[in-house]
């Protein structure tokens, strides 16, 4: 017996001495990501596991004292006791600076208020740069989409996560992968158009910019970009926000999933945000075949995947897809939505869920361990705070602000310049009279400071503005005759006249949950007194230049047939009017590219440049045809003739490349910058085709009288599309690629795929 017992012990202190020499502990260094991430999931309780599945915003008590330092709510002090997955927005209204110390206090205290230390994800959005303030304000992506310049987008959102992480950020709610292509949708100008490839283009390099190519993630100097909205968000019906999305599927893979795809494979996105809608009825997220069969099973995604604001409570109260919020939940669990942003009445239920049904604790396990992981990679473990005299060095530094202003020069479009009204010659005595509702308080002084001289004269005057400005669902305002009669006469006494016109914030913007908040249009056309406006001065016989600032596309039926010249800016960086006055009066030459088309009447929608060859077949009663001008498009103050249009082999195979080539030349008298595009059309298809696709495009710029000879590889992979059978074929027949200066203007020459 006691030979026995002394066995026993020794088997028990073998066992004993095995487990705590294989024990690993989460904070060594030296360990991998994963194995981390194995030590420390078993620690965690139900409650404190729930918690790394949950985002709450700022504003609900985390905020600086008037002193500056950190205030808690009582709210927030009860939510941070489990820790927590993250907190959105913290400091978002204090300067950088002010915003690290927060944060640092922040992430101080929930580091240490938790039982294992885990730090917080602090998370921002892009819109404009940084979602905060103090940052550098860059144009919206819509802008940025214009420019058809992916490595000019790159730098920018480089700057964007750089700035973000020195205030403390982690990650970042943008960019948008969505494809727009309904100008009543209010968040248009968060995308980046209406185009697959030019999205994919500018998507990928976005997120490498924002997360340091990853690299600058575990170093510190980066965030994570969180790529959103899986998927067709941007496709509601009647562009009404919340509504349902009707896309085909063969659409669905072949134009809506490739900028997503691209984020995840090539990009390497860290976050995924899903779809406030739905796809063929199933809620975007309540869908597991798209959320776990496409995204990870099928592009092998990674990281984690959070909810719109709400939406998996939504699932219950809203979609009407579940029959209880605790079977919301459970549906956005199994789905594969790992963390629940803002809900009180979402996975706050999965402590009591998982005692009635044990099972969903893997689920769960499965979800924490997706942001553990994500906060090892952002080195938030050994490295969660930010160097103040960093932030002080790096946020608007002159290099950023000059970005900006770069960005914006590459970024506007010249739609119209009848009789070379542009550019204004500086040097001459003119009166230029600078109107319009869109007119910023600064516009004059940042035209003055671009021309440097005395010989313009400038009168500035905005006359009336659009809304009441006020609110979740602004109003129109009414006519005000006076304000249009004294805009007349201050014409009247003007050489030229400059109106800045299109639409604000207001006009454009998100229709939030709350039905009194409201973002979305039923017209397209620029609202209030703007086309009277444009009659009654053009009428005056002067030179007569329109600057379009909007948010979404306008119908500018008016401004296009009076106006002497339109310049389309969207929506542009703090230095936007700066810009603008450099290509008004000739500084650079325009290169922007319309990333949009623009349509004469809303009537005409859906209308996009790649809508199958069939919807042009029939135009409308009492309607112009086509376009008002088209994807693509975009004058200069140069000349570009395109020439010797080849390939280099008429035929292609599954294995084989061709390039497809065409010599631009100059033949006008400034340097300017040219996007040359390549479109390529599949002549015979088992299904039908889309008109033309997007295929490449490259920015070049040339001297006067330079010529450029320009090459575009054209792979198998890009003439693959969904057949019959809904998986991705390589069909033999017959191609067209046409290369040119928009979607409408081009050269053309074939070429066969052989099997």
């Amino acid at each position: 017996m006691k030979k026995l017992l002394t066995i026993f012990l020794i088997t028990i202190l073998f066992y004993a001495c095995g487990e705590s020499t294989s024990k690993k502990d989460y904070k060594d260094k030296s360990l991998s990501i994963d194995e981390r991430v194995d030590a420390l999931l078993p620690l965690l309780s139900i409650e404190e596991k729930v918690a790394q599945m949950r985002i709450f915003h700022a504003n609900i008590g985390a905020k600086p004292d008037e002193k500056g330092n950190l205030k808690l709510s009582k709210r927030v002090i009860k939510k941070l006791k489990l820790g927590i997955a993250g907190i959105k927005n913290p400091g978002e209204h204090i300067d950088p600076v002010a915003a690290a110390k927060m944060n640092n206090e922040l992430q101080k205290y929930i580091i240490e208020n938790n039982r294992w230390g885990i730090p917080a994800l602090f998370v921002t959005e892009s819109y404009n740069g940084v979602d905060a303030e103090g940052c550098t304000k860059f144009g919206r992506p819509l802008s940025s989409a214009a420019s058809f310049n992916p490595e000019l987008v790159q730098r920018q959102w480089d700057v964007v996560g750089r700035e973000a992480r020195l205030r403390g950020m982690h990650m970042c709610h943008s960019p948008e992968a969505d494809i727009v292509r309904d100008p009543r949708f209010g968040r248009m100008s968060e995308a980046f158009g209406e185009d697959t490839y030019l999205t994919t283009q500018m998507v990928t390099n976005a997120i490498k910019g924002v997360q340091g190519n990853y690299n600058g993630l575990g170093a510190g100097t980066h965030i994570g970009a969180v790529t959103k909205h899986f998927a067709g968000y941007g496709q509601v019906l009647g562009g009404s926000n919340f509504a349902a999305i009707e896309i085909s599927e063969r659409t669905l893979i072949d134009e809506i999933y490739p900028p997503f795809e691209a984020a995840v494979k090539e990009a390497k996105s860290l976050g995924i945000m899903a779809s406030h809608g739905d796809l063929n009825g199933v809620a975007s997220h309540g869908n597991p075949e798209l959320l776990t069969g496409v995204l990870r099973d099928d592009w092998g995604f990674d990281g984690y995947v959070v909810s719109d604001s709400n939406d998996i409570a939504r699932l219950f109260y809203f979609m009407k897809v579940a029959e209880s919020p605790e079977a919301a939940a459970q549906m956005g669990l199994e789905a594969g939505i790992d963390i629940d942003l803002y809900a009180e009445d979402s996975y706050s239920y999965l402590p009591a869920m998982v005692e009635k049904n044990p099972d969903l604790i893997k689920l769960i396990d499965r979800s924490v361990r997706r942001v553990l992981r994500t906060k090892f990679i952002l080195g938030l473990f050994d490295n969660p705070y930010i160097d103040l005299e960093e932030t002080k060095k790096g946020v608007r530094t002159a290099s950023s602000l000059e970005l900006a202003k770069e960005s914006d020069l590459e970024s506007i479009i010249l739609l119209k310049n009848e009789k070379n009204t542009l550019p204004l010659n500086k040097n001459k005595s003119t009166k230029v009279a600078l109107l319009g509702p869109l007119l910023k308080e600064n516009t004059k002084e940042m035209f003055e400071s671009t021309i440097g001289n005395n010989n313009i004269k400038f009168i500035v005057e905005k006359g009336f503005s659009l809304t009441n400005e006020k609110g979740g669902a602004p109003k129109l305002l009414e006519r005000d005759p006076k304000a249009i009669a004294n805009l007349v006469n201050i014409a009247k006494k003007s050489d030229v006249v400059v109106l800045f016109l299109g639409g604000d914030k207001f006009t454009a913007k998100e229709a939030y949950f709350s039905n009194s908040t409201l973002g979305d249009r039923a017209t397209i056309e620029p609202v209030g007194a703007q086309d009277e406006l444009v009659e009654k001065i053009t009428a005056l016989g002067k030179k007569v230049i329109v600057v379009l600032k909007h948010r979404r596309t306008l119908s500018i039926n008016t401004i296009a047939e009076k106006a002497d010249a339109i310049l389309d800016t969207w929506d542009l960086s703090e230095f936007g009017d700066h810009s603008t006055a450099k290509i008004i009066f000739g500084d650079v030459s325009p290169s922007g590219k319309s990333p949009v088309t623009i349509p004469r009447s809303i009537g005409q929608l859906p209308y996009h440049y790649s809508m199958k060859e069939i919807n042009y077949k029939k135009e409308y009663l009492f309607l112009e045809k086509g376009p008002i001008y088209p994807f693509g498009y975009g004058l200069s103050y140069a000349n570009f003739k395109y020439s010797d249009i080849k390939v280099s082999s008429r035929e292609i195979t599954p294995s084989t490349e061709i390039t497809a080539s065409v010599t631009v030349t100059n033949t006008g008298k400034v340097k300017a910058k040219e996007v040359v595009q390549m479109y390529i059309k599949d002549e015979i298809g088992s299904v039908t085709r889309p008109d033309k696709e997007l295929k490449g495009f490259d920015k070049i710029e040339l001297a006067p009288g330079e010529s450029k000879k320009v090459l575009f590889t054209i792979t198998p992979k890009m003439l693959e599309f969904t057949g019959i059978s809904m998986k991705k074929v390589l069909e033999a027949g017959d191609y067209t690629v046409k290369i040119g200066t928009s979607s409408k203007e081009y050269l053309e020459t074939t070429f066969k795929l052989k099997k």
